[in-house]
């Protein structure tokens, strides 16, 4: 009931975001500006970046929350979704100017070693780096952020705003691909 009530509130919010209210613009970042945040934050495990990308994510919803349909997903989903790719877009801007010649490993590197560090930085770092580029981005997503971010079954689900067993068959089906991918 809670949800339901939170969920309409919102879509309420994005309604009035679309007609340039801002003050429902104001209330909409009070309540999910934080989750957002945390998003960011763990995607780039730096306090600057990612309050930067929050930033680009709210500019990004005033400007096209008339965009949002209902029937496509709930409002939270729709506004994580954004957050997610403009950190994203974000961490690979920010390694392209660096001069990265590695793009999928310098996007996802972090000062915390993940399960995926040590393979990541073997000799066929480039051909586990090809593999990973042959998935769909969702299991690609799926893949590096449960492994090498150490993101949970449940937290990918909530912040991607997809059932857990989607979220497990991506990872499975990416594992999977990888594998095959590798072993050719």
């Amino acid at each position: 009931m809670q949800d339901e009530i939170r969920q309409s509130e919102l879509i309420s919010l994005l309604g009035a975001v679309a007609q340039q209210d801002r003050q429902a613009f104001h209330r909409l970042y009070q309540q999910v500006a934080g989750r957002m945040f945390g998003l960011c934050r763990k995607l780039t495990g730096q306090q600057e970046l990612a309050e930067e990308a929050l930033q680009d994510a709210f500019i990004r919803i005033w400007h096209h929350a008339g965009e949002y349909h209902s029937e496509r997903g709930a409002p939270l989903s729709w506004m994580m979704t954004i957050a997610r790719n403009r950190t994203l877009d974000l961490m690979r801007s920010r390694k392209v100017h660096q001069g990265a010649s590695n793009e999928v490993i310098d996007i996802m590197e972090d000062e915390r070693a993940g399960p995926l560090d040590a393979t990541l930085h073997q000799d066929g770092s480039a051909a586990l780096a090809m593999c990973l580029d042959e998935l769909s981005q969702n299991q690609r997503d799926s893949v590096l952020l449960s492994y090498y971010r150490g993101f949970t079954h449940e937290e990918l689900a909530e912040f991607l705003g997809t059932p857990i067993g989607t979220i497990k068959s991506w990872i499975r089906r990416g594992l999977i691909a990888v594998r095959r991918c590798l072993e050719r």
